[in-house]
């Protein structure tokens, strides 16, 4: 609840096929309300990275030959995705910044796993009601 106090932004770093055993879209819900911006993950259940993105969280995967271990994070560090922007394009190759306690930087190359222009979209809205609900404003729906 601070961080969210704060407004920064919260990541949730995983291991592979996150997200197995919780496709429904509440799962996806839930770690929007707790206020995750984006999920870091070796892999991801099909149907949750796509909920992830109807509830506008990012999907992101490390890159090849990376993962949480070999970054050896203890959960003292600080995040930035190098890369974001207007600009995002599906399956964009980005870098994550990660910043240790005594102000080491490493760096891990990650992929964006907003897989087509219709996700993109929902992602730059949001999430996908708030993508559907500015189509119904605008007279576009």
């Amino acid at each position: 609840m601070r961080y969210i106090d704060a407004g920064t932004p919260l990541v949730v770093v995983a291991g592979k096929e996150y997200g197995t055993g919780s496709s429904r879209d509440w799962a996806a819900k839930g770690t929007m309300l707790l206020g995750v911006k984006g999920v870091i993950a070796e892999s991801f259940e099909r149907i949750h990275r796509s909920n992830l993105v109807g509830m506008g969280i990012l999907p992101l995967v490390f890159g090849e030959g990376w993962d949480r271990a070999k970054l050896g994070l203890n959960g003292t560090e600080t995040f930035d995705i190098v890369g974001l922007g207007n600009d995002l394009k599906p399956r964009q190759a980005l870098t994550l910044k990660v910043t240790r306690a005594n102000g080491e930087v490493v760096e891990a190359p990650l992929v964006c796993r907003i897989d087509t222009l219709d996700e993109l979209e929902y992602y730059k809205n949001g999430g996908i009601l708030h993508y559907v609900l500015r189509r119904i404003a605008s007279g576009q729906a």
